[in-house]
């Protein structure tokens, strides 16, 4: 012990700082998802098991965009972040570390076996992201809606065929239009009548014909 420390007492020892976890990012998101897929295809897990795992995982990719509608320390936020860093790999990891025939086959909780205890499990966790992803869709759908009326109660009603009513504006001037003529009368189907067949002129019988002989002038007889 110094003098210092003689005099004026020991320091007090501090306890040790505990570091506080960095919040993942989108990227950490989507790289642990990545990992847990490439661990189930790797250790060859079954049809089913991978097809509930990847059902997830697609709900989860399509969610991690759009987190930021649910709020930083919202339940449903840490929800998908616990399910691709912690509940998805915890979940296939425990099922690869048993001998796959064992379980497979050996009942161990109220008579369900590991692999169908890991079926429910990712069936539970697909229903918990759908309704996650429904919640965000909801959301904006809403705010979409409230969107709509504001634009119909500030420019008008929606019966415009989508068009603002912007005020009303100087109708252009409209180009005259060719008269049309009457359509012709349709012939029915009644009998033309005939024209009158015009009388044959009856020409004079032909014979021999008659020379009536004069006397030549200046000649008495």
């Amino acid at each position: 012990m110094g003098i210092g420390e003689w005099l004026f007492g020991g320091r007090e020892e501090q306890a040790p700082v505990t570091p506080i976890p960095r919040v993942p990012t989108a990227d950490d998101l989507l790289a642990a998802v990545d990992r847990v897929e490439a661990m189930a295809v790797a250790g060859k897990v079954r049809p089913e098991v991978l097809a509930r795992l990847r059902r997830v995982t697609k709900t989860v990719r399509e969610t991690i965009p759009r987190m930021d509608r649910l709020g930083g320390g919202s339940t449903q936020a840490y929800h998908v972040m616990a399910t691709a860093t912690d509940y998805l790999p915890e979940a296939i990891g425990g099922y690869l570390r048993l001998p796959r025939e064992w379980a497979d086959s050996r009942p161990v909780d109220r008579g369900k076996t590991p692999l169908m205890i890991l079926v429910d499990q990712l069936d539970l966790l697909g229903r918990t992201m759908d309704r996650v992803f429904d919640a965000i869709n909801r959301a904006d759908a809403e705010a979409l809606v409230i969107h709509g009326r504001f634009l119909q109660e500030k420019f008008g009603h929606a019966s415009t065929g989508g068009e603002l009513a912007l005020g009303s504006a100087t109708p252009l001037p409209t180009m005259p239009t060719t008269p049309t003529m009457p359509p012709a009368p349709t012939p029915t189907a009644t009998q033309t009548p005939t024209a009158p067949t015009p009388p044959a002129t009856q020409m004079p019988a032909t014979g021999t014909p008659q020379v009536r002989l004069q006397p030549p002038i200046g000649r008495q007889g």
